[in-house]
C-alpha cells in the first residue's frame, strides 16, 4: 500500500500542470476512497475470514471537546469506563462558526479524511430529516461542520444508518445507507459521504430496497456470502418485518431481489416464540418491488405469511470472522395498548432482542431465537430496545424508553449482553441530574420529571481509528434539552416536525469487545 501511495503521489505531481484544481481534487478523492477505513462496530478481515492484527496507530489523546457536559454516566461494575464529550449543539466550530450540530444524532459513522490527516464523521439527525458531516482534526477535535442532506433532501425522518465500505462490505466506494422512517412509503437513501454537499438532492433513494418505515439497512460482511450483497432491513411498525435484499454482485443496490422473513410453519405471531427454543425461518420473495407502493408491499407481507414483529428497529451482526457475520441480532422495540400497561395481543410489549443465524450455504434460510426478553423482569430489564452494537462477544442494547410505560423503573440504559453466558448488565445510563436546579434549567426547561425522556442513537467502535482499544462512540437524544437557537439547524425549508432539541455525541473507553 505504501508503494501504491508513493506511485500515485508521483503521478499526480508529474501531471499537475495538466490538471486544474477541480480535476485534481476529483482524482485524489477517487484514489483515497478505496483506502478509507471505517470501524462502526466493524473490523476488516483477511481472505480467510479472520480478523488480522491491525496496523498500530499512534493513540489519540481524547479529551472533552464539547462545552456541554456528558449526559450519560457509568453504572455499578463499570466505573472504570472513561467518558469524554465529542460534540454537542452549543459547540462553535472554528472553521464553520454558523454550523449547529442538530437534534437527535442517530445512525452514524466515521471515516479517515482522504484529503487530510483527520477524520470525517457522518450523522443522521432523525427528526430534522437531515445528515451532517463534521470534520475532526488528527486528535479528533471537531473543527468544521456542514449538512450534506437537509430536510428537503431527506424527505422523511432518518433513523439508524450503516456506512458500507469496500473493506468490510465489498462496495465500490463508501456509501452511507440511511433509512427513511415516516410511514410505509418511506425509502432508503444511498449517500456518498465524501461527495460535495448536495443537501437538497432527493433523488438518492434506492427503489430495489423497497418502501418501508425502515430503521436501518445493514449490509453483511463481504465474506459472509462470497460474491453476494446481502442487506438486512428492519421495519419500525407494529406489524414490522425483517427484510433481506440479495444481489449476486457485491456492492450492487439495483439488481437484487427483496425478501421478508417467515417461519417455516407459517405462524406469523411473534409471541408464539419463547426464549430457549430455536425456530426455523426462511425468506420469501416480494414481487414487483420497484414498482410497488409501500402499501402494496405491506399487503404482500400478509399474503406471504411473514412474521409480524413489534417494531423491528436496529440490526447488527457479530464481529470477528466472516462466519460470525452470519449471526445477526435485531430488536423488536415493543408496543402496548394506549394505557401503557396492557400488551397488544401477539406482540412483545417490553421489547426483545432476537438472534438469527443464517445458513452458510443459503442466506434465505436460518434459525431464529429470542436472545433477550424484557418481559422476563418487566420494567427492570430492557425497556423498548432500539439501537444495537454487536462486537465479537457482546451485544450492547440501547433503550428508547420514551413510550413511557407506567411500570418502567429506570432511565434510558445501555445494557451489556454477554453471548457466552447470556448475562445482562446495565452499563451506562442517562444522567438527568434531576436535583441540580441549574442543570435542569438548561437541559430540562419544561421540568418533565418522567423517567426515560432521553434516548440513544448509534453506538459504534472507533478503536482502530483512535489507536485506543475498546473505544466507542455513543449518540444521545436528550429530548428535554430545547432552545429556539437549535431550530432549522440544517437549513431545510420543509419538514414533518419543527424540532428545537439539542444533541450530543460522546466517546466511551474501556468497553469490552
Amino acid at each position: 500500500m505504501v508503494d501504491l501511495v508513493l506511485a500515485q503521489t508521483e503521478l499526480l505531481h508529474m501531471n499537475n500542470f495538466l490538471l486544474n484544481r477541480k480535476a485534481l481534487s476529483i482524482a485524489v478523492a477517487l484514489f483515497v476512497s478505496s483506502a478509507v477505513v471505517f470501524t462502526a462496530c466493524t473490523k476488516d478481515k483477511n481472505d480467510d475470514g479472520e480478523v488480522p492484527t491491525p496496523t498500530p496507530t499512534a493513540p489519540i489523546e481524547l479529551k472533552d471537546f464539547s462545552v456541554n457536559p456528558s449526559l450519560i454516566k457509568t453504572m455499578s461494575g463499570f466505573e472504570d469506563l472513561k467518558i469524554t464529550t465529542l460534540i454537542s449543539s452549543d459547540d462553535v466550530l472554528a472553521e464553520s462558526p454558523s454550523f449547529i450540530f442538530g437534534a437527535q444524532p442517530d445512525g452514524a459513522g466515521i471515516l479517515k479524511n482522504p484529503a487530510g490527516e483527520g477524520f470525517i464523521m457522518i450523522n443522521n439527525h432523525e427528526i430534522l430529516q437531515s445528515v451532517s458531516r463534521v470534520y475532526l482534526d488528527k486528535n479528533f477535535k471537531p473543527v468544521k461542520g456542514e449538512y450534506i442532506v437537509d430536510s428537503d433532501g431527506g424527505m422523511t425522518r432518518l433513523c439508524s444508518a450503516t456506512m458500507a465500505t469496500p473493506e468490510e462490505h465489498g462496495f465500490a466506494k463508501p456509501t452511507f445507507l440511511t433509512a427513511g422512517e415516516s410511514g410505509a412509503e418511506s425509502m432508503i437513501h444511498a449517500i456518498d459521504p465524501l461527495a460535495a454537499a448536495d443537501k437538497k438532492n432527493n433523488q438518492r433513494t434506492v427503489a430495489a430496497l423497497g418502501r418501508w418505515s425502515a430503521e436501518n439497512a445493514v449490509p453483511l460482511p463481504k465474506g459472509s456470502f462470497t460474491g453476494k450483497t446481502v442487506i438486512m432491513i428492519g421495519e419500525d411498525e407494529g406489524d414490522g418485518q425483517l427484510a433481506m435484499y440479495v444481489s449476486n454482485t457485491q456492492g450492487d443496490l439495483q439488481n437484487g431481489k427483496l425478501y421478508v422473513m417467515k417461519r417455516t410453519n407459517n405462524d406469523p405471531v411473534e409471541t408464539n416464540m419463547s426464549k430457549g427454543q430455536a425456530y426455523d425461518v426462511e425468506f420469501v420473495e416480494l414481487d414487483n418491488v420497484k414498482s410497488s407502493t409501500g402499501a402494496q408491499l405491506q399487503q404482500q407481507t400478509i399474503d406471504k405469511k411473514a412474521l409480524m414483529l413489534a417494531r423491528v428497529e436496529d440490526i447488527d451482526y457479530r464481529k470477528g470472522s466472516d462466519a460470525n457475520g452470519r449471526e445477526i441480532y435485531f430488536t423488536a422495540t415493543g408496543v402496548s395498548q394506549g394505557d401503557k400497561l396492557t400488551p397488544v395481543s401477539g406482540k412483545t410489549m417490553w421489547g426483545r432482542v432476537y438472534k438469527l443465524v443464517l445458513d452458510a450455504n443459503n442466506p434465505l434460510k436460518g434459525k431464529l431465537e429470542v436472545a433477550v426478553d424484557g418481559a422476563d423482569d418487566p420494567g427492570n430489564s430492557i425497556v423498548n430496545p432500539d439501537n444495537l452494537c454487536v462486537t465479537e462477544n457482546y451485544v450492547y442494547i440501547q433503550e428508547d424508553g420514551d413510550s413511557f410505560y407506567k411500570n418502567n423503573n429506570h432511565d434510558g440504559t445501555i445494557w451489556q449482553f454477554a453471548m457466552a453466558n447470556k448475562s445482562l448488565k446495565a452499563m451506562l445510563q442517562m444522567n438527568h441530574r434531576r436535583t441540580d436546579a441549574t442543570f435542569n434549567t438548561k437541559y430540562n426547561p419544561s421540568n418533565n420529571l418522567q423517567l426515560s425522556t432521553w434516548e440513544y442513537g448509534a453506538m459504534y467502535d472507533i478503536s482502530n481509528l483512535t489507536g485506543i482499544p475498546n473505544t466507542f462512540v455513543v449518540n444521545i437524544h436528550p429530548h428535554t434539552w430545547t432552545s429556539d437557537k437549535y431550530k432549522n439547524s440544517d437549513g431545510g425549508t420543509t419538514r414533518l416536525t419543527n424540532n428545537s432539541e439539542g444533541g450530543q455525541v460522546v466517546i466511551v473507553r474501556g468497553v469490552a469487545k
